[in-house]
C-alpha cells in the first residue's frame, strides 16, 4: 500500500458497490413513489428519454452542475491550482463556465427551431440528410467516449491511490451501478440523482473550505496560507509566473491552458448529448434561465474547491513534518508533510486526494471518495441516458426499425444504457493499459473534437448554413488539429513523438487551435460565399405528431386560478394535448435567444477578458488582503450557488413535495387510499 492509500480497499469496494447499490434503491424507490403518487412513469418512451419535456429551471441547473462536475473538475482543476498557482482555479472555472453559458443560445434555438427531437442529429438529418447525419455522429459518440474515459479514468485512478482497489475491477464497477438505476427511472431519476449529488458536493466543498481557511491547525486561516504559499515559492518558483510566485494571476502556461480549456471544453458541451438532453427536458419558457444559472452556479465547483485543496497541497510542501528536525522551510534539514508531486502524479489529480488526507486523515480521504464518486456517477448518469438516446432515435428508429412500437422504443432505450456502460468499463482499461492520463486526454479532447463546434451550432442556429461547407470544416480542421499537433511535438522534443511528449502545452495548443479555428473558418466562410436558405420547417416537424406533452402538473397547480378551483390533480403528470403547447410561442423563445445571446456574451467577456487579462498584465502578486478578497469571494460565491442549485430546486417544486407527501400520508392511515388518479379533464379523450 502506498503513502497515498490511507483508506483500506475494503473501503474502495464498499464506495464503488455499496454507494452505488444505495443510490440505484434509493432511485427505484423516488421512482416508485413518482409513479403511484404523481401518474408518472418512466415506461413510455418520452418521460425516459426527456422526462416529458417539463422539467423547471432550478433542477435543470442542478443537473448542468452534476453533469459538468467530472472528476477531473475537482482532480484536474486542483492539478493546474498545485502547477500554476491561483490563477489555475480561474482559468479552469472560467474556461469550462462560458461554454454552459453560451449554450443557452443553442438551448433556445432548439426550442424555437425544432421542439420535439429527441437528439441534435436529429436536426442535423432533418437539415442535411444521411450523409451529414452519420459524419456529426462519428464526432457525437466520440464526445460520449472521451468524456465518459476521463470519467472513469478519474474516478479509477482516485479509487486506487486512496484505498488500492484494482483499477480494472473499478473502471468497470464505477459504470455498473449507474446504469441500474438509470434503466429503471430514465432521465427525471437522473435528474433527481443529479440533485442529490449536487447537494452532497455543495456540503463536501464548504466543509473543506471552511477547513482550509478557518480551523485546521496545519493552515486554519488566510493570512497563513498566503505565507505558506510564499514560502514554496522560494523554494521552488513558479516558472513563467511574475515572481515565480503562486499568488499572481500573471501566470504564462496558466494562461496557456486557459485558451486550452476554453477550445476542448466547447467541444464537450456543444457536442455532447448530455447538455442537448437538458435543453431538451426543459420547460421551454425557461430554458435559458436554466442554463444561465447552471453555468454561473458551476462556476464556484472548480474555483471554490481547487482555491482550497489544490493550494493546501502546495501549502503542506511549507508545512513541518512531525519528524523535521527544522521549522523553516527553507532549511536543508527541513522535512515537509507533503513532498512535491512528480508531474506524472500531477497528471492523475492528486494533489486533492493527498490534501484531504493530509489534512483531516482518513475522514478526509473518505469525504474525497465520496465526492469524486458521485461527482463520476452523476456524470455517467448523463453520459448513460445521452448515448442511450443516439442510438435508440439516431440508430435503431432511423436506420433499423422506422416504424418501432413506444415498447420497442423503450426496449432499445434500455439496451443502450448496457451498451454503453460496457463500453465505458472497456475504454477506461484500454486508456488505463495505454499510459494515458485523465489529464492528458482533457486537455486532448479538443484536437479532435474541435473542428466540429462551429458547424454544428451553425447548423442549429443559422439558415444560410452551407451543408458541404460545414462537412469540409469539420474534415479539414480535424485534419489540421492532429497535424499542429504532431507537428509541434516532434519540432518541440527532438522528433520524439509519445504519450509524455504530446502532452506538453504548447502541443496541445497548437493542435486545439488549428482544429476549431480551421473548422470554424471553413465553414463560416463557405456559408457566407455559397449560402443556403433554410427555414427550419423539417426539424420543427420531427416528431412532431400534432400533440404535445403538457407541461408538469405543478406547474398549474402553482397557478392562482388552478389553486382556487382545488383541483385533484397530480404534481408530474405527462398528458397530450390537441393544441400546440403555448410555450412554444415563437414570438416569446426569439425574445428568449435574443436575452440568451446578450447575457452570454457579457458573461464570456467578463469571466475570459475584463477580469483575468488586466490582471495578467499587471503582473500583480498579491498580498495578503488582495488574496483575502479572491478566497473571500469564492466562498460567497459557493453559497450563492449552492442557494441556486439546491434550495431553488426544492421551492419550485414545492406543490409537487406537497402532493407527495399528503399521497403517502394518506397510505399510512389508510392503505390504497393515497395513489394517484388523474382527473377526467386531464385524461386522454376516448377515440
Amino acid at each position: 500500500m502506498s503513502t497515498s492509500e490511507v483508506l483500506p480497499q475494503g473501503a474502495g469496494y464498499g464506495v464503488v458497490i455499496g454507494i452505488g447499490l444505495f443510490f440505484s434503491a434509493f432511485m427505484v424507490g423516488l421512482t416508485t413513489m413518482q409513479s403511484r403518487y404523481t401518474g408518472v412513469s418512466p415506461t413510455e418512451s418520452e418521460e425516459f428519454s426527456s422526462a416529458s419535456r417539463s422539467v423547471k429551471p432550478g433542477l435543470i441547473a442542478s443537473g448542468i452542475v452534476s453533469a459538468w462536475t467530472w472528476a477531473a473538475t475537482l482532480l484536474q482543476s486542483s492539478a493546474v491550482a498545485y502547477r500554476y498557482g491561483i490563477s489555475g482555479p480561474w482559468w479552469y472555472a472560467a474556461g469550462a463556465t462560458v461554454q454552459v453559458l453560451l449554450f443557452a443560445q443553442l438551448a433556445a434555438k432548439l426550442k424555437l427551431n425544432a421542439p420535439y427531437a429527441h437528439t441534435w442529429l436529429e436536426i442535423v438529418a432533418a437539415r442535411w440528410g444521411t450523409t451529414a447525419h452519420l459524419f456529426f455522429m462519428f464526432f457525437g459518440l466520440a464526445t460520449n467516449l472521451i468524456v465518459s474515459s476521463m470519467l472513469v479514468l478519474g474516478g479509477s485512478a482516485t479509487v486506487t491511490s486512496l484505498t488500492g482497489m484494482s483499477t480494472i475491477a473499478a473502471c468497470f464497477l464505477i459504470p455498473l451501478g449507474v446504469a441500474i438505476y438509470v434503466v429503471v427511472g430514465g432521465m427525471r431519476s437522473t435528474l433527481l440523482c443529479d440533485y442529490t449529488h449536487t447537494t452532497v458536493l455543495f456540503a463536501i466543498i464548504l466543509t473543506f473550505m471552511f477547513t482550509v481557511y478557518a480551523t485546521s491547525g496545519y493552515i486554519g486561516s488566510i493570512s497563513r496560507m498566503h505565507y505558506l504559499l510564499g514560502e514554496v515559492s522560494k523554494i521552488s518558483p513558479v516558472a513563467g509566473n511574475a515572481g515565480g510566485s503562486y499568488l499572481t494571476l500573471r501566470s504564462k502556461n496558466g494562461l496557456i491552458f486557459g485558451v486550452i480549456n476554453l477550445v476542448g471544453n466547447f467541444a464537450t458541451v456543444f457536442e455532447d448529448q448530455a447538455y442537448w438532453q437538458r435543453a431538451i427536458a426543459s420547460r421551454p419558457s425557461t430554458t435559458v434561465k436554466a442554463y444561465l444559472i447552471g453555468g454561473l452556479a458551476w462556476f464556484a465547483v472548480p474555483f471554490a474547491f481547487s482555491t482550497t485543496l489544490g493550494l493546501a497541497a502546495v501549502a503542506f510542501s511549507a508545512v513541518p513534518a512531525a519528524n523535521s528536525p527544522s521549522q523553516d522551510p527553507l532549511s536543508s534539514n527541513f522535512i515537509p508533510m507533503l513532498a512535491p508531486l512528480s508531474q506524472n502524479a500531477i497528471s492523475e489529480g492528486l494533489p486533492a486526494s493527498l490534501a484531504a488526507a493530509t489534512l483531516l486523515g482518513k475522514s478526509g480521504a473518505a469525504a474525497l471518495l465520496i465526492v469524486l464518486f458521485l461527482a463520476v456517477t452523476s456524470a455517467t448518469s448523463a453520459e448513460l441516458i445521452a448515448v442511450s438516446s443516439i442510438l435508440t432515435y439516431d440508430v435503431y428508429v432511423r436506420y433499423i426499425n422506422p416504424k418501432a412500437t413506444e415498447q420497442q422504443i423503450l426496449r432499445m432505450s434500455h439496451a443502450g444504457v448496457a451498451i454503453f456502460a460496457l463500453v465505458m468499463g472497456i475504454a477506461g482499461v484500454i486508456f488505463y493499459y495505454i499510459g494515458v492520463s485523465m489529464g492528458w486526454l482533457y486537455t486532448f479532447m479538443g484536437v479532435i473534437l474541435g473542428s466540429a463546434v462551429c458547424p454544428i451550432a451553425l447548423c442549429i442556429t443559422w439558415k444560410k448554413a452551407n451543408k458541404v461547407g460545414c462537412i469540409l470544416g469539420s474534415l479539414v480542421g480535424f485534419s489540421a488539429g492532429i497535424i499542429a499537433w504532431l507537428v509541434t511535438t516532434s519540432a518541440l522534443n527532438q522528433k520524439v513523438i509519445n504519450v509524455t511528449t504530446s502532452g506538453g502545452d504548447y502541443e496541445m495548443l497548437a493542435g486545439n487551435l488549428a482544429s476549431i479555428g480551421v473548422g470554424a473558418i471553413i465553414s463560416i466562410t463557405a456559408s457566407l460565399i455559397w449560402p443556403d436558405d433554410y427555414d427550419f420547417a423539417s426539424a420543427r416537424a420531427i416528431n412532431n405528431r400534432g400533440a404535445v406533452a403538457s407541461r408538469n402538473v405543478d406547474d398549474e397547480l402553482e397557478e392562482p386560478e388552478v389553486e382556487k378551483k382545488g383541483l385533484d390533480v397530480s404534481a408530474l403528470s405527462a398528458t397530450n394535448e390537441t393544441q400546440i403547447d403555448p410555450e412554444l410561442d415563437p414570438v416569446g423563445l426569439n425574445k428568449a435567444f435574443k436575452f440568451a445571446a446578450r447575457a452570454s456574451i457579457v458573461l464570456t467577456l467578463i469571466l475570459i477578458i475584463l477580469i483575468p487579462l488586466p490582471l495578467f498584465f499587471a503582473q500583480t502578486v498579491y498580498s495578503v488582503t488582495g488574496f483575502s478578497v479572491w478566497v473571500i469571494v469564492g466562498i460567497i460565491w459557493t453559497f450563492l450557488s449552492a442557494v441556486a442549485v439546491v434550495i431553488y430546486p426544492l421551492w419550485e417544486s414545492r406543490a409537487a413535495l406537497r402532493l407527495i407527501s399528503r399521497g403517502v400520508i394518506m397510505d399510512i392511515f389508510s392503505p390504497g387510499s393515497g395513489k394517484f388518479v388523474a382527473p377526467s379533464s386531464m385524461k386522454k379523450p376516448v377515440e
